[in-house]
């Protein structure tokens, strides 16, 4: 078969990739065409899923670039197995099979010579003849071996549908030998069962292969994504009138044929309908849709906090008739200091009522009464359990109360799927369960620790209403604060003195009651005025790798956190976090690194999970943890990243989606964490951003120094905009119902 006129071919051997477009599968690179005179040529377009060592054969048409000359665009191609030895150690030595790095490719090479590839493909068992190479790793090839070939075919037919390298990885992954199947009959479970492929990859898949645009499966997939988008966002249900809107602009169909499907989605319990009042406070009812893990969570969840507070039962009975004066004085001798009468009544109301809340800003004494909390209550030889949602918040936790302090997903051994070792039927062995950090509890999280949650025991959520919500569903905090709700709370609102003398402290408070923060005159707190948002960033860098280290001795990556509004934009984290890495983490020649689309990860990164994952570590690893890579090897194709819980997690190279640079996070990304310095880039291309809750969460993770880069303008808008409405939840309407 002839090629069609236009096309040409080319061989050659891929040498480097110098950019790969992960979304589009878009590529430029490097090849060797074995002319002899060691010039490499360029060749660009979609070369999805080829690695450096393959030989392959590309089709495509010849051009010329303004700037880098003569180079080929390639508009499909086929790996070639390489017939000279030479080729064959390339091929083998390029990290492609794991296991097999240049020096064990050098050895079988030696051995087998041109019969290498032939031998891992029919004979495998025969490597263990070559030098250094026992049974195990012998086994270990042999898999890689085939699962590279399976990979390739799959990759070959989803090249043909457009799909990047990292999504294919993880489609076959998923589902192996059924991969192809999958993607041509049921294209819309992808978007449910595998993370990263949202529902427009799976829609343009499903185009790909012909299902047609108005194919009710098409609509109720659509339907769930909506629903599943409004979740991201923060709600836990949707007024139908709305998801109604959404879908109809998502997938361009009649509104007729949405709520026909809406319909059936609902019959079929792919989604829960039920009326709850508006969250506007207007006293009007609304059809709310909830997808079912939502919908459960929340009645669930508003069932067992008065399950807890109305059980006859209790598991700290000494309280109930404590001689409270007595004991506040006996506190003040081991604490070296008294309550304040805000305080003292929190401390009452933790040890006698089986579910409180205990909320307030930053330099109120949040921190003290928590802590006088529990020396209470051990003193009374109660068994206190602390947790918190992040690593760094609980390793505060245990600090301040010199007691064991643990993630939620650690106390509950959260397993892989999500389901916890501990709820309602084997509870936690505890009489007081104290939550810090409660604005980040979502839903679902809460859901899970309040099952667990033993009949009788105390369960005291400690945290400051006022910041962000969590980054899940839900708004549980404040749900948990309604004010005709069941919960009984304290809100500490006075300032002790020594916190009145930092400029961080101060100028939360500042922020949070509309008011702009001073700039000037504050050894803790400080503005570096910059209107462009280019040269904010470029100040920022400069801030962070040599003013701060300069004056203050912190270490740029371990002490200083960039926080930002955004993740896009010229001051984003995305853009940051490249100019920050070449600025604490430059490139070295004795420094391993592994490019990874378009991020290059080296050892001593800042990096941080960017998804639930609860297959890894101990008991999972989970969206926010960050940690420092502190190994990189091509050969096994792993990379070992330390988390700030002083885990050691490992990484294959083809799971590196699931890690961000962490030098620059957003202020969403921060909740729950403290750091000695903080830097925060307010420019005005981040404006649909700028929220007084957002600017009050990131000045507040500082302990020591704040460092504000930008405008004025900009901070100002931050300060007058308060956040527009509430999230979509109907907790605090299911408690008020639940407690009449």
């Amino acid at each position: 078969m002839g090629e069609a006129p236009h096309t040409a071919v080319l061989e050659g051997v891929l040498e480097r990739i110098t950019y790969a477009n992960e979304d589009n599968g878009y590529t430029v690179a490097r090849v060797d065409t074995g002319r002899g005179s060691g010039d490499l040529l360029t060749v660009v377009g979609a070369l999805l899923g080829a690695q450096v060592g393959e030989s392959l054969r590309m089709h495509g048409r010849w051009g010329s670039h303004p700037q880098y000359g003569k180079q080929f665009t390639v508009e499909n191609y086929t790996t070639v197995l390489p017939a000279t030895i030479q080729g064959i150690r390339r091929y083998l030595g390029s990290g492609l099979i794991k296991g097999i790095g240049p020096r064990i490719a050098e050895r079988i090479v030696d051995h087998f010579g041109t019969a290498t590839l032939e031998v891992i493909e029919t004979e495998p068992t025969r490597l263990v003849e070559v030098p250094g190479l026992g049974p195990k790793r012998t086994k270990l090839i042999a898999a890689a071996w085939e699962e590279q070939k399976a990979i390739k075919e799959v990759m070959v037919f989803l090249q043909g549908v457009g799909v990047s390298t990292s999504i294919a990885v993880r489609i076959y992954k998923n589902y192996g030998d059924a991969s192809i199947s999958v993607v041509k009959n049921q294209p819309y479970r992808l978007a449910a069962e595998v993370w990263g492929i949202g529902f427009l990859t799976a829609d343009r898949l499903a185009q790909a292969v012909g299902i047609p645009h108005d194919s009710p499966e098409r609509v109720k997939a659509g339907l769930q994504y909506a629903l599943s988008q409004a979740t991201d966002a923060g709600n836990c249900f949707l007024p139908e009138e709305r998801l109604i809107a959404d879908a109809v602009k998502l997938l361009q169909v009649d509104t007729g044929l949405v709520i026909e499907c809406l319909g059936e989605l609902a019959d079929e319990e792919g989604v829960v309908r039920e009326r709850v009042p508006a969250p506007d406070g207007s006293g009007e009812q609304v059809t709310a849709v909830y997808l079912v893990p939502f919908h459960r969570a929340e009645i669930s969840l508003a069932a067992q906090v008065l399950r807890l507070l109305r059980g006859s039962e209790d598991r700290m009975p000494a309280f109930a008739d404590v001689d409270w004066d007595k004991a506040l004085a006996w506190l003040a001798t081991r604490t070296g200091a008294d309550l304040a009468p805000e305080q003292q009544e929190a401390v009452r109301l933790a040890l006698t009522r089986k579910v409180a809340v205990l909320t307030g800003g930053p330099g109120c004494g949040k921190s003290f009464t928590v802590r006088s909390v529990v020396a209470l209550a051990t003193a009374k030889k109660a068994k206190v359990v602390l947790a918190a949602p992040t690593g760094r918040a609980a390793k505060r936790l245990a600090e301040l109360t010199g007691a064991p302090a643990s993630t939620v997903h650690r106390l509950l051994e959260l397993k892989p799927g999500g389901d916890a070792a501990y709820d309602r039927d084997r509870p936690l062995d505890a009489d007081l369960v104290v939550v810090d950090e409660a604005s980040m509890l979502d839903l679902l999280l809460a859901n899970k620790l309040v099952k667990a949650v033993p009949p009788g025991a105390h369960l005291l959520f400690v945290g400051d209403v006022d910041q962000l919500p969590s980054v899940g569903a839900g708004e549980v905090l404040r749900d948990l604060l309604a004010p005709a709700g069941p919960v009984p709370a304290v809100r500490l609102t006075r300032i002790f003195r020594q916190a009145q003398q930092s400029g961080v402290v101060t100028n939360a408070h500042r922020i949070n009651s509309g008011t702009p923060p001073l700039t000037q005159g504050l050894p803790d707190f400080f503005l570096f005025a910059e209107e462009d948002a280019e040269e904010a960033a470029r100040l920022t860098v400069d801030v962070v790798a040599r003013r701060i280290p300069a004056k203050f001795g912190l270490d740029p990556r371990r002490d200083v956190q960039v926080l930002t509004p955004m993740h896009r934009g010229p001051a984003g984290a995305g853009a940051l976090n490249g100019l920050l890495q070449q600025a604490v983490t430059p490139a070295r020649p004795d420094l391993p690194e592994r490019r990874f689309g378009g991020r290059t990860f080296r050892v001593g990164d800042k990096v941080t999970q960017i998804r639930n994952n609860y297959d890894k570590g101990a008991n999972g690893v989970f969206n926010g943890t960050v940690g420092v890579v502190t190994h990189l090897d091509a050969v096994e194709q792993r990379l070992t990243v330390r988390t700030d819980e002083d885990e050691d997690i490992a990484y294959d190279f083809d799971e590196l989606d699931e890690l961000a640079h962490a030098y620059a996070v957003t202020i969403h990304r921060s909740q729950g964490s403290e750091y000695p310095a903080v830097v925060i880039p307010v420019t005005m291309s981040a404006w649909m951003m700028l929220q007084r809750n957002l600017l009050y969460t990131a000045v507040t993770r500082a302990k020591r120094l704040v460092v504000l880069v930008g405008s004025r303008r900009a901070i100002g808008q931050a300060v007058r905009t308060v956040s527009a409405g509430r999230r979509f939840t109907a907790l605090d309407h299911r408690l008020v119902l639940g407690a009449k």
